[in-house]
């Protein structure tokens, strides 16, 4: 079951007018978006791209960033930023001195909690065991590793540029030189079976990972998957290797603490909790999305998409593509798009301190997916059931009707609060 929600768009009834501020502002992440890749996976509909003579012009995108930084830090001043993610795209196509450059001069414009967790994506095709040590001297703390598969036969399927011994041995380089380390695998590929699904589950654990994201194979529109779809395995052969993963992943003393996501206890990726939360976020480099407490309400804002207008607007000063106010009628249902991923669920308190809006606005649809079964009845967090859980859909359109424009698709790999950004 992928848990994708289904575009609506509701009913325009009678909503909260305005804007709404939080009284205190969330904490502050900062994601950072590198847009390019080997090759672009035929399921992909992230905003990667591969360039067509091979150049990357990384010390260009870099320059590119931070001067996007000195350009937002009036709008962050003061506040202290407590995660930072590098997602794309292939961030470790990165030479060392690059990523060294860029996490300097983060760390000189910004102000970096004791501690912070700095991430960064990895494909295995691409690892460097001398670059990992690199890397971890300059600062990250977290890698992220796009595993996917490890079956030679599943990754030719997919597109992946790696075998399943490039995966074994990406995962072991992680490993010496990181202490916390992601492994990503997807399931329901394309002739894939349950037994499949959970040996490439065993040879993760087999790792000592962790921190897992387990993602169901999506067909997204303008993908090649979506012209040339690929005989995937049907509804229940799927929500039988979700099952089954969640049992295994429960076994080996793994949390499932988000939809996609299950970690051993103190090992969730903090960066992601700002965003079920409903943190605050900066993002950074072309096609970052980010999401702002400001004076006048939660802003969103979004950067320039393809990198080469990314980069000639550099010059410039001119990064951000799109910039808007999050009406109060809006702010109830993205609130709930993100806390109700987790499966702990959230304090009532939250609800208010983040948007600004008394709890009294969802109180019906609050009583509806208690009476539904779809929310936990006690009192405490909100918090799905394992009924909600198994049906996010319906539990999130109840509240809908708050909202008075086009709700964007949502997948498992990707949510409307973190909208471009790719984090695992």
């Amino acid at each position: 079951m992928n848990h994708r929600i289904i575009p609506i768009v509701p009913d325009a009834a009678s909503s909260p007018p305005g804007v709404a501020t939080p009284a205190i502002p969330p904490p502050l992440t900062l994601y950072v978006h590198f847009p390019w890749c080997v090759r672009k996976c035929p399921y992909c509909d992230f905003n990667s791209h591969a360039p067509h003579d091979g150049d990357v012009p990384v010390a260009a995108w870099c320059d590119a960033v931070l001067a996007d930084l000195e350009a937002a830090l009036p709008r962050i001043w003061g506040r202290r930023v407590h995660s930072i993610f590098i997602g794309g795209g292939t961030p470790s196509l990165l030479p060392a001195q690059v990523l060294e450059k860029l996490l300097d001069g983060l760390r000189a414009r910004l102000s970096l909690a004791p501690g912070a967790e700095i991430t960064l994506e990895a494909n295995p095709g691409t690892v460097d065991t001398a670059r990992f040590g690199a890397y971890r001297a300059a600062g990250v703390n977290r890698l992220s590793l796009g595993i996917q598969s490890f079956d030679d036969d599943l990754l030719v399927r997919i597109g992946r540029i790696h075998d399943g011994e490039g995966a074994r041995r990406a995962a072991e380089a992680a490993l010496a030189h990181f202490g916390r380390v992601n492994l990503d695998l997807m399931y329901a590929l394309p002739g894939q079976t349950p037994v499949m699904a959970l040996a490439d589950l065993e040879t993760a654990l087999a790792f000592g990972v962790d921190h897992l994201s387990c993602y169901h194979l999506t067909v997204e529109p303008n993908t090649p998957f979506a012209h040339d779809p690929p005989e995937l395995p049907d509804d229940d052969t799927a929500a039988d290797m979700q099952e089954a993963f969640e049992a295994r992943l429960a076994a080996a003393g793994f949390e499932h603490y988000e939809v996609s996501a299950f970690a051993r206890a103190g090992a969730q990726c903090r960066h992601n909790l700002n965003y079920w939360t409903f943190g605050d976020y900066l993002g950074l480099g072309p096609g970052a999305h980010g999401k702002l407490s400001m004076p006048g309400g939660v802003v969103r804002e979004a950067r320039h998409k393809h990198p080469v207008r990314y980069l000639e607007g550099a010059a410039c000063g001119d990064f951000i593509q799109e910039s808007r106010t999050v009406s109060a009628a809006e702010l109830p249902f993205e609130f709930m798009m993100n806390a109700l991923r987790l499966s702990a669920g959230v304090p009532e308190a939250l609800f208010s301190a983040r948007t600004g809006l008394p709890l009294a606005v969802i109180a019906a649809g609050l009583a509806e997916a208690r009476a539904r079964g779809l929310l936990n009845a006690s009192p405490g967090p909100l918090r799905p059931t394992a009924h909600g859980q198994r049906f996010l859909n319906d539990l999130l359109q109840i509240f809908l009707p708050l909202a008075r424009q086009e709700i964007p698709t949502v997948s498992a790999s990707g949510n409307l609060a973190v909208l471009s950004n790719v984090t695992r």
